[in-house]
């Protein structure tokens, strides 16, 4: 009995450490882990979020014809969603099969590291183009274009401060602090490079405005159909 205990317990002893030296060879195989700043991360995420929150929530702003009630009008459209859905499918395109067909990966990152996908890494995806600055500048380019509708086309050249704020100046602010933080990072290393934002910004901004126009030329700001603030 004495013989069989000692054998399970040199076997039990055994095994033990070849999983201590097997755990070991595998955490000396694991690429080391980029250090990311995750206030610069925080912050790119909520300027993100309120850019693309503020021109989604904007209502149509308009100076009504002469046939209707004269003066400034506000129209929330239910079709406002098409050209949300639109710049979310393009941005998730971006986001997945775009990056990994270009494969350029992100700072002081490797190919191969970002094709390992290790939680945690700093490098479990590709950084061109720059998905929060495509997703940014996609919602101010849009927000432009919607702008530049209303104001040309359906209020005969007038001017509205609120309209103009919440499609033009507070998402080119917002996209700008998206941009820096993205690129930026207190030991200097960000998420992205100087490159691959700019990629995404100027993509983003150009198939913003398209959508953006293109939305608001096909839609009217009013209701058609009554006074009302919502249009279906």
């Amino acid at each position: 009995m004495r013989s069989k205990s000692k054998f399970v317990a040199s076997g039990l002893l055994a095994a033990l450490t070849w999983t201590c030296l097997g755990e070991g060879t595998a955490q000396a195989q694991i690429p080391p882990i980029v250090e990311r700043d995750p206030n610069w991360e925080a912050v790119s995420h909520a300027m993100l979020g309120v850019g693309v929150g503020t021109v989604s929530l904007m209502p149509r702003i308009y100076f009504a014809s002469p046939d209707a009630t004269v003066g400034w009008k506000a129209r929330w459209h239910v079709s406002a969603l098409a050209p949300i859905m639109t710049m979310t499918g393009i941005t998730m395109l971006v986001d997945g099969p775009i990056k990994d067909e270009l494969g350029s990966p992100k700072q002081g990152c490797t190919a191969e590291e970002t094709l390992a996908n290790l939680p945690d890494s700093g490098c479990e995806s590709f950084g061109s183009p720059s998905t929060h600055a495509f997703a940014s500048w996609g919602a101010t380019g849009a927000g432009l274009g919607v702008f530049l509708v209303d104001t040309v086309k359906y209020s005969s050249g007038n001017f509205n401060v609120g309209s103009f704020a919440g499609n033009v100046a507070v998402p080119f602010t917002t996209s700008i602090l998206t941009s820096v933080s993205r690129s930026a990072d207190g030991s200097g290393l960000g998420p992205e490079s100087t490159g691959q934002v700019v990629g995404g910004a100027l993509a983003g901004a150009g198939i913003g405005l398209l959508v953006g126009a293109g939305y608001a030329l096909l839609q009217e700001p009013d209701c058609g159909y009554g006074n009302y603030l919502f249009c279906w």
